[in-house]
């Protein structure tokens, strides 16, 4: 295919990088697309002497890097930000390839990259500290911002390019340097973009190991959290698998940002728009076949409007067209392995068994459209909310719907999960979008009116509470987790007079 071409894909490509330097290992993993299920390339593993050598371009590469004024840094940011934009119709279509989404997902998760890359820019002339009063005499305080080192970025494979985005290019202005290991199941998505900005790291002379790619399977991972030398470990993936790296990124007392997993509610009150609440729960449930952390996972509906609510979003589902991401008019892609079928029928299986009702049923699709095993139909269940499944995250497309009667009793159905990302709310009423808003309404980071739970939008700190992590990425000043604090006093005076009116007279 010419888009793999343009991006230097062949069929056998290096996994580790250290920005200029790709170095050659043993091992080997296939990359698989769902699409077809056919193998797109190979790409090498990174062994533990590669990581070694990473880690060491790494250390040195920070130490110039630190010292570059942060709008020169923001000036790399914005060549490689101009990379992304010549490269976006190639990379876009091989994230739709090999993760699965629509070509239309996929182009715009580059241009999240691109955007989050102009975003920096402006950053790196925005890494604003404080000054304070001092109670001494002929004293000056200020707080400033440093570099943090090493920043580690494990991604997962539904947002296989953009979340290395938000976390690479605010790491980069602030001084840091990166080191990424992708998901396996994504690999080749991760080596297109080390050469999109390997591209402009060559052309400005830039210190190897300013960006440095580590492809491999989850010890690859492990040697990361452990590893003292990256004081911030970035991961974005499963809960089980973010408890895991706190706890080891812990034990060392690094720093953890944790972007986990999402079970996230859409509350539909009486005084609904229907036809704007259909747009957002459809997409919110079946984009990317419905393994975003931000999917649409639960309906809860007013019983006033449920049967028809109910009924105008069934005939939605059964007008989903799915099949192969790249061509025009499809809505629903593959998911992104036969493992991720298995669990989306063991579900749906668990849902019936617990009292489940499904108003459309869920089906693993076969024939001629569907050689890889990875299509399945987008299903509506209608469920007690206290059913375990409904507390449990499924990353599939699978609906759950239930009533309400009370604003009040909504948002305890909407907040009673262990996941805390993302929620919404559909409503014309100003006072129940204020009581969601208010501080004992929705208790996830994301909370939105009259729209759906997925997307965000990079201007904001985008992450989710409790077991979604608190973690926080992209806009705000999420920035200050890629770097260290430091307060400093002067004393321009002859004396040396100590706080709290100390004597110490000699």
């Amino acid at each position: 295919m010419q888009f793999l071409k343009n991006l230097n894909i062949n069929e056998t490509n290096a996994g580790t990088s250290t920005g200029t330097n790709w170095i050659s290992t043993n091992n080997h993993l296939d990359s698989f697309s769902p699409v077809d299920g056919k193998k797109i390339a190979t790409v090498q593993i990174t062994d533990e002497e590669a990581y070694k050598n990473v880690l060491q371009k790494a250390e040195d590469a920070f130490k110039v890097w630190r010292l570059l004024p942060a709008p020169k840094r923001g000036e790399i940011v914005r060549q490689m930000g101009e990379e992304f934009r010549r490269h976006k119709d190639d990379l876009g279509r091989l994230v739709s390839w090999e993760m699965g989404k629509s070509l239309q997902e996929g182009l715009g998760e580059v241009q999240e990259i691109i955007d989050i890359c102009d975003f920096a820019v402006g950053l790196s002339r925005q890494l604003y500290g404080l000054t304070m009063h001092s109670e001494r005499p002929n004293h000056r305080m200020y707080e400033q911002y440093h570099p943090i080192g090493i920043v580690g970025i494990i991604t997962a494979f539904n947002f296989p390019a953009a979340v290395w985005g938000w976390n690479a290019m605010l790491a980069w202005v602030c001084g840091d340097v990166c080191v990424w290991k992708p998901s396996e199941k994504t690999p080749l998505t991760a080596v297109a973009c080390q050469k999109i900005v390997e591209k402009v790291i060559k052309a400005n002379n830039l210190p190897e190991g300013l960006s440095c790619l580590i492809n491999g399977d989850r010890n690859v991972g492990e040697w990361m959290a452990a590893d003292e030398r990256i004081p911030l470990i970035s991961a974005t993936g499963s809960t089980r698998m973010g408890k895991e790296v706190g706890k080891v990124v812990a034990a060392r007392l690094g720093r953890s940002l944790l972007e986990l997993g999402g079970n996230n509610a859409i509350i539909i009150t009486p005084n609904a728009d229907l036809k704007l609440a259909i747009v957002g729960s459809v997409f919110g449930a079946t984009g990317t076949t419905g393994q975003r952390c931000t999917t649409t996972r639960r309906l809860i509906i007013h019983s006033s409007v449920y049967e028809q609510f109910k009924e105008q979003l069934v005939s939605a589902f059964n007008q989903l067209k799915i099949g192969n991401p790249l061509e025009d008019g499809i809505h629903v892609g593959p998911l992104i392995d036969t493992h991720a079928v298995q669990l989306y029928s063991k579900a749906i299986e668990e849902c019936k068994v617990q009292g489940g009702r499904f108003v459309v049923e869920g089906e693993v699709l076969s024939g001629s459209s569907y050689t890889s095993g990875c299509y399945v139909k987008p299903c509506i269940a209608e469920v007690d909310s206290q059913l375990p499944i409904v507390k449990t995250e499924t990353f599939a497309p699978i609906l759950y719907l239930m009533k309400y009667d009370h604003l009040e009793d909504a948002i305890a159905l909407q907040n009673e999960v262990p996941q805390g990302l993302s929620s919404s709310i559909i409503t014309t009423n100003m006072r129940e979008m204020e009581a969601f808003l208010s501080a004992a309404g929705s208790d996830c980071g994301i909370a939105n009116v009259n729209m759906g739970t997925s997307g965000a939008e990079i201007g904001g700190a985008f992450g989710g509470e409790k077991e979604t992590g608190g973690g926080r990425e992209s806009g705000s000043d999420a920035w200050k987790a890629y770097m260290r604090r430091q307060t400093s006093s002067i004393n321009y005076g002859k004396d040396l007079p100590l706080a709290q009116g100390i004597k110490f007279d000699l």
